[in-house]
């Protein structure tokens, strides 16, 4: 027997389903509620409403879960590859030693741009920011490659999700190039997906680039870490765009848009101009101070989570990645040893353990990309690489569903009542 949950309205009784998913809390189907009642909810922000059903993510904020397709983040980041977990995404379960090899031969094949977006590069100011170029230039790809625009075609799909997924790292490249007036480097099939992106990133033609697997590795971890993330603020733009039958570069490009915003993709970026801010450990004290005063501006950037209400399970192995990455390289930077006396004094605080503010993977992402060498205006950019393969994995599974509808959230209107108009010389 199914679950109903009742409603009491204005001496009315309405019941609706209770649905169960595999795990998490069960949700109340109120899609039948305004032809009930008259009456639709109000949940800015949706923070309580389900907005889709979905087999892709799954989190639990109180214990600090994360699984893709039932893997836990954690096993995936330090065992799996991020071409593994981008077949897992798009796919829903593990591929086979063939699968994999084909998958990733299939990726590196569709790594070029066309060469007349290299113009349009050009039509950029040299200082515009690379999420603004990002933005463009998959937008563009609608134009370019028109052959896989069908979204009704589930080859087509696949192959713009392919397409995606393999552009994203030279058209984040060439926007870093772009910007330091370096030429552009094309793809190298022999090297890895994240091997390729910091060739066409760092390197240079007039000398070979050769890539450092330790900082291979943190930016492979990085990029699995960042694939998915439930119904986030930019993954719902891009269900909500393409449940318009809209174009999947199109729909991609709004997910970048999103992702742009400080409150989404630009934490890590705070979180090291915060770390700059305080300058060095003996001043750590003092910061510490300010941020408990609730009179005081100041916040300590990435510690705690809109979801996360324990300690973020990406967190855990970003910790060991900051750490492998300076020893690497030889880090000796005043903020980085900033960084790991904050995170031990914070850990042990008794404040902050209460409030449950615990170092998230935004913390370390952002000076592992620094120290790496990547300016912060990129942060954002190398978010929306990783993050590529959820968004069409998502926008896959939304396409797929029969019972899916186009977006069209209802409001609580609190505006003028109707009036008629007045002419400006009688107003």
């Amino acid at each position: 027997m199914t679950d109903t949950a009742k409603l009491s309205v204005a001496g009315k009784d309405v019941e609706n389903a209770v649905i169960s998913g595999t795990v998490g809390p069960d949700v109340i189907d109120i899609r039948k509620l305004y032809a009930q009642t008259g009456m639709f909810t109000y949940d800015p922000g949706f923070t309580s409403t389900a907005s889709c059903d979905s087999a892709i993510t799954y989190i639990d904020g109180d214990e600090g879960v994360l699984l893709h397709r039932g893997y836990p983040i954690g096993q995936l980041a330090e065992q799996s590859s991020f071409m593994e977990t981008c077949y897992l995404l798009l796919n829903g379960e593990l591929p086979s030693g063939d699968e994999l090899t084909k998958f990733e031969y299939t990726i590196s094949r569709h790594t070029m741009l066309h060469e007349q977006l290299a113009t349009f590069y050009r039509g950029f100011r040299r200082d515009a920011h690379p999420m603004a170029v990002m933005c463009g230039v998959v937008g563009a790809l609608s134009a370019f490659y028109q052959d896989s625009a069908d979204v009704s075609d589930p080859m087509q799909r696949m192959i713009a999700s392919h397409r995606l997924i393999a552009k994203m790292p030279t058209i984040a490249a060439m926007a870093y190039k772009y910007s330091i007036g370096q030429p552009f480097m094309h793809p190298k099939n022999d090297l890895s997906y994240t091997g390729n992106f910091l060739r066409m990133t760092f390197g240079v033609p007039a000398e070979e680039y050769e890539v450092n697997p330790i900082v291979e590795k943190a930016m492979d971890r990085i990029f699995i870490l960042h694939a998915d993330h439930e119904q986030n603020a930019s993954t719902s733009t891009v269900r909500l765009a393409g449940s318009s039958g809209a174009n999947p570069f199109a729909c991609i490009a709004a997910g970048i848009a999103c992702l742009w915003g400080p409150a989404h993709g630009g934490a890590n970026e705070a979180a090291l101009n915060m770390l700059r801010e305080i300058g060095t450990p003996d001043k750590i004290p003092h910061y510490i101070e300010r941020a408990k005063d609730k009179n005081d501006p100041f916040r300590l950037m990435g510690f705690g989570h809109r979801v996360y209400k324990n300690y973020d399970p990406r967190a855990t192995v970003m910790q060991k990645t900051v750490r492998e990455v300076f020893a690497s390289l030889n880090v000796t930077d005043p903020v980085f040893e900033t960084a790991l006396r904050l995170e031990e004094i914070a850990l042990s605080d008794p404040y902050f353990i209460e409030k449950k503010l615990f170092p998230n993977v935004d913390f370390y992402s952002g000076i592992i990309l620094s120290a790496i060498g990547f300016p912060t205006t990129m942060f954002t950019a190398l978010f929306a690489l990783a993050r590529t393969v959820g968004w069409v994995a998502q926008w896959n599974e939304m396409i797929s569903d029969p019972a899916q509808k186009i977006g069209r959230p209802r409001q609580l209107y609190t505006g003028a009542t109707e009036r008629d108009y007045v002419p400006v010389a009688a107003r």
